[in-house]
């Protein structure tokens, strides 16, 4: 089973000033878009995507870091697991690419992803 961190998101108000943050205090560079109203950055290897909140979401979104995300070749399984283990899923779609993902909840409320490789 392989594994690798694809980013972590950001929701925000001020998408752009938020961007600008880390670009000026933390060294980040921009890398491209996120979505209709948002920036993707990298942050030493670490990928930010600062984002508002998203129309087209259907879990409760909040601002702050939004959840973490990561890449998986072995999705369908992974999903098994999780609902074996009692574990929330909040939702499954498919993004950018065609990729499928599963959001779930981790402890305290955290929200986490399993973004399917391809």
């Amino acid at each position: 089973m392989a594994f690798r961190m694809n980013h972590v998101h950001i929701k925000t108000r001020t998408p752009e000033k938020t961007a600008r943050f880390y670009v000026e205090t933390m060294g980040a560079t921009v890398i491209g878009k996120a979505g209709e109203n948002g920036l993707r950055l990298d942050l030493h290897g670490l990928h930010l995507n600062i984002t508002d909140f998203l129309v087209e979401q259907k879990r409760e979104q909040r601002y702050g870091i939004e959840h973490i995300a990561i890449d998986t070749d072995e999705l369908d399984s992974l999903i098994a697991k999780l609902a074996e283990r009692g574990i929330a899923i909040l939702e499954q779609t498919v993004v950018s690419g065609g990729r499928r993902v599963c959001f779930f909840e981790g402890p305290d409320g955290v929200q986490l992803e399993f973004i399917e490789m391809k």
